[in-house]
């Protein structure tokens, strides 16, 4: 049992494990699915713990200075992230979004008194299919206000607190409860900095883990493969770019999910494990269930739930 916290930034992290033995075995598998339930964080998503590391870093550094502005650009988890640890701290914070992400995000970053922008996809995308043109987007604007308001930029997908708070935490605890018995670990690339930070912990205690990227399926950017839909369902990654904090030579394999299979997972999760969470989590989800079907058969496969399923609502994840 925890003690009483001074405040709920305390309450981020040293989230449970669960063995997925139900999913397994209405699937006919062998070997078990452990997923680290980061929904459980107080913003619902693992972006709580790079928005804690990066602010306190930044703190620490000088970087970031009493009363200065954050800004950053989010899909909505690394904004309620912050937005719940700047409202802890006492900075002003402005999350950046395109308008093609859920607007329970945007509706929960303001609830949190945060500043939400919310930026016009590209022509022709669809709302609820972010691209990587509809992330460029975002980008500009996100620098536009930096500048304007000489505001500090958590900037998540090169800072790398985002892998340390992986490595440091995450990982760390996910090899902890598993006692070790990890073979495999499975990641849908976002920023990359959850798979990146997992992998280290993972592999420093035993270099034989099996380190897989997840991406989806019409947009596998990452794995070399020709992008034929960048507008894909999963947000909150695939977003057909180069990502600064992925490690090459962690990965061990790619694996491929599309939007259907990701849903589907995540749907099974919600009525076989009773675990309510969004795309991605599915997406995860449905790459270990592809693992357990071929290379690592009667493997303990390792994942995280990225976030709840609750800000799925407007969409048609869960009718």
């Amino acid at each position: 049992m925890r003690k009483l916290l001074p405040s709920v930034v305390e309450a981020i992290g040293e989230t449970p494990l669960v063995d997925l033995e139900r999913l397994v075995r209405a699937h006919g598998l062998t070997g078990h699915i452990y997923a680290k339930l980061e929904y459980l964080n107080p913003g619902y998503s693992k972006k709580d713990r790079i928005a804690l590391q990066i602010i306190e870093e930044a703190e620490r550094s000088g970087a970031l200075k009493p009363g200065q502005t954050v800004v950053e650009l989010t899909s909505g988890n690394t904004g309620t992230g912050l937005a719940i640890v700047c409202a802890v701290k006492g900075y002003k914070f402005v999350a950046v979004m395109s308008k093609g992400n859920s607007p329970e995000r945007a509706r929960m970053m303001r609830a949190l008194g945060a500043e939400v922008v919310l930026v016009d996809q590209a022509p022709g995308s669809p709302a609820g299919q972010v691209s990587g043109e509809d992330l460029a987007l975002v980008e500009q604007e996100t620098e536009r206000i930096v500048q304007e308001r000489g505001a500090f930029r958590a900037d998540q997908f090169n800072n790398d607190a985002n892998v340390r708070a992986h490595e440091l935490h995450t990982g760390e605890e996910m090899w902890a409860q598993a006692e070790g018995k990890i073979d495999a670990y499975v990641d849908f690339a976002g920023t990359g900095g959850t798979f990146a930070g997992c992998a280290l912990a993972l592999k420093r205690h035993n270099p034989a883990v099996r380190c897989y990227v997840v991406e989806p399926a019409t947009a596998a950017h990452l794995a070399g493969r020709p992008v034929t839909n960048p507008n894909h369902r999963i947000q909150g990654g695939g977003y057909n770019m180069d990502l600064p904090l992925l490690e090459k030579e962690l990965v061990d394999g790619y694996l491929a999910v599309s939007d259907e299979e990701a849903m589907a997972a995540a749907r099974e999760l919600a009525r076989l494990e009773g675990i309510f969470a969004g795309f991605s989590s599915g997406a995860n989800v449905a790459a270990a269930l592809k693992l357990l079907r071929g290379p690592e058969r009667w493997s303990t496969v390792a994942l995280t739930i990225n976030d709840s399923g609750l800000k799925y609502l407007s969409t048609d994840l869960y009718l």
